[in-house]
């Protein structure tokens, strides 16, 4: 079963979960504020995109308000840090399909392409 990962309130998620509730895709979700995600998830999820870059909401507000220093992590670990303390930061959702997969951001177009509909 697919799981989501995201925030309840996030419009762009309530959509994802929409989505596939109208499809008939049963599913998990997670709000990764109430609920972290391991470092070695999170890690595992940045290597699988990229790199933490593509993981990374920089057009958010918690990324704005940061101080500059923070911005530039120069390890897996200070990246991991970063998350535990603004898990907001990563982008959402994220979706992790059965095989593995890991997928950021929603639309009809990438859901569907993603789930043969």
């Amino acid at each position: 079963m697919p799981t989501l990962y995201g925030l309840t309130t996030c419009d762009t998620c309530k959509k994802a979960r929409n989505w596939l509730t109208r499809f008939g895709i049963a599913h998990d979700f997670i709000d990764y504020r109430a609920q972290r995600v391991p470092p070695e998830t999170l890690k595992a999820w940045a290597q699988q995109l990229g790199g933490w870059d593509r993981l990374i909401n920089r057009a958010s507000t918690t990324w704005r308000s940061l101080p500059e220093a923070r911005k530039a992590p120069g390890s897996d670990p200070e990246w991991t840090l970063l998350l535990k303390e603004h898990p907001a930061l990563v982008k959402r959702p994220v979706l992790v399909t059965d095989d593995g997969t890991v997928s950021v951001g929603f639309t009809d177009k990438s859901y569907k392409m993603r789930f043969g509909t």
